[in-house]
């Protein structure tokens, strides 16, 4: 196990017109010993190019890379004693599913019986013993995307780095992989970083994550973190299925209450929200669940009346409820017992504690930190 620290990591590349491109921008990162770290963005955004120069596949710009506070930028990959799970498993065809996961091991010049004991321990865990026999082209792709796992658990590395591992998986195996990842990095606690794009993997696995646009972080924290307190409007966009609704105002005072103002809505705002914000031109956002909603016809000011529904879409326990608002569409969700049909007026309120404010020219969330 080890602890990773990014220290000022930047790494440069040069386009087709020879100019260069900042995959990476001056990225700092603590990762505890032991943790589970995810680095979830968008396709080019940097993170893969990020977990490449950890494992010393890619050489950084600028920057350090430190695993227990040594610095190991000139080290060989071999040298790092890191494993790394690769979206295409990156088997060997000709070897059987013993061999690949032995093949790391006999590289180090492990005894024939202690690799033959590590491979039936691994092979025991992931529910492989039964096909150490075969080779990869007989296997299903969640059975080759756990050999990968298993050559690399075999190892006994300080380090995990896995880049997309299940991306290659269909719905079902995604979900049952992702949970033996879990449970695999608890028992065996050994510090890993996760990539990926998909932002409920990253919820689901996480110890914490760090958000990532354009080689430049944009948040570092818990899954509770980036999702109940998004950093800024990327963040918040980002992170949250289905995605947060945007309403784009001002803040105005009256009475000692400041109030968000737009065609669509008049919301008192919560002192929290607010903070000591001294911009006008503000955006607010809400989650759908924090959307409360009504047949229409009560008078409680509470209550925002002149909506009605666009669409419905029933998801299992939930409906999801499009709302046309002037020229504004809010999402709400309501249990699936609720019924409404297109055109039906509304009435709807929100959850003040769900309001999140953000500065519409920076995108930075205003409010108490």
């Amino acid at each position: 196990m080890a602890q990773v620290t990014l220290d000022h990591l930047s790494k440069r590349f040069k386009d087709t017109h020879g100019r260069d491109v900042r995959a990476v921008d001056n990225l700092s990162l603590e990762i505890q010993d032991g943790s589970f770290v995810t680095l979830l963005g968008p396709s080019g955004c940097g993170k893969s190019t990020t977990l490449y120069c950890i494992a010393g596949l890619e050489e950084p710009t600028d920057g350090r890379i430190l695993f227990d506070g040594d610095v190991v930028n000139a080290m060989s990959p071999r040298d790092r004693n890191i494993a790394m799970v690769f979206q295409d498993y990156a088997l060997y065809p000709h070897m059987s599913v013993y061999d690949n996961i032995a093949f790391a091991l006999r590289m180090r010049s492990v005894s024939s019986e202690q690799v033959k004991r590590r491979v039936a321990e691994v092979s025991e865990a992931l529910g492989l013993s039964q096909l150490l026999g075969r080779r990869p082209a007989q296997l299903s792709g969640g059975q080759r995307q756990r050999v990968a796992l298993a050559r690399a658990i075999a190892r006994d590395p300080a380090v995990f780095l896995m880049d997309e591992p299940l991306s290659n998986l269909d719905a079902g195996l995604r979900v049952s992989t992702r949970t033996e990842i879990k449970r695999l990095q608890r028992e065996l606690s050994t510090t890993t970083i996760f990539v990926t794009h998909d932002q409920e993997e990253a919820m689901v696995l996480s110890d914490q994550i760090a958000v990532m646009k354009d080689g430049v972080l944009q948040q570092f924290g818990t899954p509770a973190e980036v999702y109940g307190r998004p950093r800024n409007l990327f963040v918040a966009d980002f992170i949250g299925s289905p995605k947060m609704n945007f309403l784009r105002g001002e803040l105005q005072a009256a009475d000692g209450v400041v109030y968000f103002r737009s065609p669509a809505v008049q919301q008192a705002l919560p002192r929290s929200a607010v903070g000591a914000a001294t911009v006008r031109e503000v955006i607010l956002g809400v989650r759908p669940h924090d959307v409360a909603i009504r047949p229409a016809g009560g008078a409680e000011p509470s209550w925002h009346t002149g909506a009605r529904v666009a669409l419905t879409e029933p998801v299992g326990p939930v409906t999801y409820i499009d709302l046309e608002v002037g020229e504004q569409t809010l999402r709400a969700s309501a249990s699936a017992e609720v019924s409404f049909q297109p055109g039906d007026a509304i009435d709807f309120r929100f959850n003040e504690r769900g309001l999140h404010l953000f500065d519409a020219v920076t995108g930075a969330r205003l409010g108490a930190a």
